[in-house]
């Protein structure tokens, strides 16, 4: 009875009803950037650190829009990497290594407004449709978040002294995550939530 009470709220309303994941684009970048700086103002990254990701891998480069003029209310970034070699914050790749063995996530922001609405657990089950093509998916974990990403299975990872560096650029608090992709996925149902 809860469920279809809270399936109809979600329903009657239109900002809830109509936020969606898309591709990224070149054009998204400006929207982006001002979602970053909301979201992570102690960890700015440049227009061009996006816009190469955009360019490099965009089947990793997400965008959570809503309302009928599509506003950006949210994003994911994650390409793949070599394992535990993670790009520097607001560093540019170059390119996507060809030796490339795990998939990193870089970045999952959604604003308040947009939370709470299981659109997170919808961006990490397309990254990991994607992520499956490698052994690991890892990430750094900012500002506590640790407990929400290992809900997806995601546990400290090794860490050597040149990833050591590269994490304190992210914060005390940062820790590098990995979690085995062959690993079984949560399951869910229409009308029973997880099972």
């Amino acid at each position: 009875m809860e469920q279809a009470k809270d399936a109809k709220a979600e329903a009657e309303s239109p900002t809830k009803a109509k936020a969606v994941w898309l591709e990224l684009s070149a054009n998204n970048i400006a929207s982006l950037v001002r979602v970053a700086e909301k979201m992570h103002p102690d960890l700015p990254e440049r227009d061009e650190v996006f816009a190469e990701r955009i360019k490099l891998f965009p089947e990793g480069c997400l965008a959570l829009v809503e309302g009928e003029d599509n506003e950006l209310c949210g994003y994911a970034i994650s390409h793949p990497i070599r394992r535990r070699q993670p790009p520097a914050l607001n560093s540019l790749l170059g390119e996507i290594v060809p030796a490339a063995d795990e998939y990193y996530i870089h970045d999952l922001a959604i604003l308040p407004r947009a939370q709470g609405r299981g659109l997170a657990q919808e961006c990490i089950d397309r990254l990991f449709a994607i992520a499956k093509r490698f052994p690991t998916t890892s990430l750094v974990s900012v500002y506590g978040t640790a407990p929400f990403w290992s809900r997806f299975g995601f546990v400290p990872d090794e860490v050597d002294e040149g990833l050591e560096k590269k994490l304190r650029e992210y914060g005390d608090d940062a820790t590098y995550l990995a979690r085995r992709n062959e690993e079984p996925q949560r399951l869910t149902t229409m009308d029973a939530g997880p099972v």
